[in-house]
Formats: structure tokens, C-alpha cells, sequence
């Protein structure tokens, strides 16, 4: 039997604003959840395309890139380099290492050597800069006793940019609570709104007191749709759970009354966002580039994206295999760094 939940309403005219704006509501529910479902169906599919098509050249990449790794390290410890040419290739050696950390594609050996020499620049960053804050302290007390120096002039600019930064703080820290606040209410509503309508469909069907066997069928295998809708916290197939029994009563003329139309309002505008972010979030883990989308997604978009996202690499991994060519060699190392392609 088909559940349409607009039939509770009284036809389009005469209708009150509050009346227009619940059917657009439902009717862009019923699309979120059309939308929904035919995402999670493309996104096995989606899934295996990446796959087959980028997957085999991402893999290739991070192998061509792990063989410069090795060569610039190799060399860096091997060769003699002015300050300036080992500045280069430590620079570039700490980019690989960084960009090849978190790689799915290589061996454990491999990554294990990664994770060595990123340690070690990290190690290098850390003392570098625990050298410079030394270096900074000691200025600031230098600074500080320094008779020309205008502190209260400094003083009062300090205080009003610190006094400004933190109005500004404190605004985005109230429209963030409100909003959060507005969310919580939201999210109550929901919770009463599924429990009123649950309740209100049991006391009415209650199988236990019909005497034909099949009414008593139906009835219990109504209220088993109705428990499972209340557990999955459903608030929109309860709805149509409930005037589908109201249109077997006979009672569906009366409609919803304004109050319930508030009620429902609130509720279903929660259950609307919970299907967008159900769709975002399926459409940002199919993203592999992690692109911020403009305006609706489509499937087709996506297709596309792998497309040019393998196209952009297989690019970069023929430039990629070319500097390997070179970095073999010392002295093809020292033309990248000359002509400043390293």
C-alpha cells in the first residue's frame, strides 16, 4: 500500500503558508531519501572504478617517488654538497618522506624507512626551533630592559589588537552556541515528535484487542513496521504510518491540525539535515582528491573526477620516472638542483 503523507493535507488550494511549507518539506524527504539510496548503490561501484582505474597509477607514483627518496638519501650521505645544495636536497627529501608517510601502497620495509628519515627531520626541526626560541627569550629580556624602548606606546597597541581578537572570539563563540542550542532543541522536538506519534499509533492499532484473526494480522504486522521505524528514530515513516491507518479509519479528513504541523515541522527539518549530511558524507569518502564541490554533486560527477584525477597523474608519473632518470646519478642530480627542477 502506498504511505503518501501529503493526502493528510487538504488539497493545494486554500492551503495555509504553514501547510505549503510542510508539503515541500515532505516532498523534499521523499527526494533526500531517493537521493540516499541511489548513492549508497553507486558507491560499491564508484568504489571498485577508482580501483581498477586509479588505483594501479597512484601505486606506480608512490613507488617512482620512494625510489627518488632512497637516491636523494643515498646521496646526501655519500657525495660532497655546498650549504646551499644540501639545503635542496634535505628540503626535498623531508617533502617525500612527508608525502609518502601515510602511503597504503608500500611494503612494510619501505615505510619503515620513511618513517626514519622523517623522524629524523622532525627531531632536526624541533632542535632547530628550540635554538630559536632561545635565541628569542634572550632578545625579549634585551628588549625589555632597553630604556628607549616605548613600551607603553607598545603596551597600548598590544591591548587593543588582543582586545579586538577577543570580541571577536566571543561573538563566534555565542553564534556557535546559540546554533548549538537551536541543534539540541531541534534534536528534543525529534525525540517527542517519534515518541507521540508511536505511542499514538500503538493505542490505536493495539492487535491484542481485535477479535478478527486477520485484522489482528495486519494490525501486529503494522505495529512491528512501527517499532522498527521507532528504533531506526524514523520520524517520517512513522507519519505515514500513522495516516495510512488513519485512511483506513476513515479519519484522514481531519488532517493535521496547525499545532501538530509546528511540531512536525521542527522535527522533519532535523531529519532533512541528517539525510544531507548521510549524502555529504558518502560523496566526501568517494572524493579522492578531497575537492570541495560547488552547488549539488552528481553521480556522474564523480565518475568524471576519477577520470581526471588519474589523467593529472598518470601525468605527474611520467615527470616523476623522467627525474628518477637523472637523480641515479650524481651528476644528474646536481643539473636538477642547477636548473632548480630537483
Amino acid at each position: 500500500m502506498a504511505l503518501e503523507l501529503k493526502n493528510t493535507l487538504q488539497p493545494d488550494v486554500g492551503l495555509s503558508p504553514q501547510q505549503r511549507k510542510l508539503n515541500r518539506l515532505i516532498d523534499k524527504i521523499e527526494q533526500q531519501q531517493l537521493e540516499l539510496k541511489q548513492w549508497q548503490q553507486a558507491q560499491e561501484q564508484i568504489q571498485q572504478y577508482t580501483r581498477q582505474t586509479l588505483m594501479p597509477v597512484y601505486q606506480e607514483l608512490h613507488a617512482v617517488l620512494f625510489q627518488q627518496l632512497e637516491q636523494l638519501w643515498k646521496h646526501l650521505h655519500e657525495a660532497e654538497f655546498s650549504k646551499a645544495e644540501a639545503t635542496q636536497l634535505d628540503v626535498k627529501i623531508q617533502y617525500l618522506a612527508a608525502y609518502l608517510k601515510n602511503s597504503q601502497s608500500l611494503s612494510r620495509q619501505q615505510t619503515e624507512i620513511i618513517d626514519d628519515i622523517y623522524n629524523y627531520y622532525q627531531q632536526h626541526i624541533e632542535h632547530t626551533q628550540a635554538r630559536k626560541n632561545r635565541k628569542q627569550s634572550a632578545e625579549e629580556i634585551e628588549l625589555f630592559f632597553d630604556e628607549e624602548n616605548n613600551s607603553e606606546q607598545i603596551a597600548s597597541e598590544d591591548f587593543e589588537e588582543w582586545d579586538s581578537e577577543k570580541y571577536s572570539q566571543t561573538r563566534e563563540q555565542a553564534k556557535l552556541k546559540r546554533q548549538q542550542e537551536k541543534l539540541e532543541q531541534a534534536t528534543k522536538l525529534a525525540e517527542q515528535s517519534l515518541k507521540t506519534v508511536y505511542l499514538k499509533i500503538a493505542a490505536t492499532i493495539h492487535p491484542d484487542r481485535e477479535p478478527d484473526e486477520s485484522k489482528k494480522v495486519e494490525k501486529t504486522e503494522l505495529l512491528q513496521r512501527a517499532n522498527e521505524a521507532y528504533a531506526a528514530q524514523d520520524l517520517f515513516y512513522l507519519l505515514k504510518l500513522q495516516i495510512q491507518i488513519e485512511q483506513n479509519r476513515g479519519t484522514s479528513q481531519k488532517g493535521l491540525s496547525a499545532e501538530q504541523m509546528k511540531f512536525y515541522q521542527l522535527a522533519l527539518d532535523l531529519q532533512s539535515q541528517k539525510l544531507d549530511d548521510q549524502i555529504e558524507e558518502i560523496i566526501q569518502s568517494l572524493s579522492w582528491n578531497k575537492k570541495a564541490y560547488i552547488g549539488k554533486v552528481k553521480i556522474t560527477d564523480l565518475y568524471k573526477q576519477v577520470d581526471a584525477d588519474t589523467s593529472a597523474m598518470k601525468k605527474q608519473l611520467k615527470g616523476e620516472k623522467e627525474r628518477l632518470k637523472y637523480m641515479k646519478k650524481m651528476s644528474g642530480v646536481e643539473m636538477l638542483m642547477e636548473n632548480g627542477v630537483l
